[in-house]
């Protein structure tokens, strides 16, 4: 049973070298490992605390970039609307303007009609005075002692009247 079982020295010096080992690795290598260890958690934290704050930053963000778009939509629509309406009123001002541009046109036509109409009418009457002296001294130049002179005269003129 001696092999199964270690002996008692055996177990002394393995226990003094563990602890040897044991004491250096505490007092060299532990404390490194365990600030490095420290410092790699406390920078996962800040990354974690990082990251949670960009989100937060990220979604405000978002929801700013909504609330602006949003904003310039009801903007454009507005001026859109008030573009129309511009329009709209310029378009009639344009019609009503034209409307009474032609009514003017229309009136100046009318009086330049019956202007016209009235220096024909005064030109009529100056011929029909022409026309008229000339019958008249026609008449007065012919001699009026014959009376069929004076009837032959008058067919004549009538036949003359009825053809122009």
């Amino acid at each position: 049973m001696g092999l199964i079982t270690p002996g008692l020295g055996l177990i002394f010096w393995s226990a003094l070298g563990f602890l040897i080992v044991l004491f250096l690795l505490s007092k060299y290598a532990w404390k490194p490992i365990l600030s490095a260890l420290d410092e790699r958690e406390k920078s996962i934290e800040e990354a974690l605390k990082s990251a949670e704050i960009a989100r937060n930053e990220m979604s405000n963000l978002k929801a700013e970039n909504e609330k602006i778009i949003h904003e310039a939509k009801i903007e454009r629509d507005e001026m859109l609307l008030k573009a129309s309406e511009t329009a709209k009123n310029m378009i009639e001002e344009a019609k009503s303007t034209a409307s009474l541009e032609g009514k003017k046109m229309i009136e100046n036509a009318k009086v330049a009609i019956e202007t016209e109409k009235l220096a024909a009418l005064e030109e009529v009457k100056v011929q029909v005075g022409i026309l008229s002296l000339a019958i008249a001294e026609k008449l007065l130049k012919r001699n009026f002692s014959e009376d069929t002179a004076q009837q032959a005269l008058v067919e004549e003129l009538v036949n003359d009247l009825k053809l122009n």
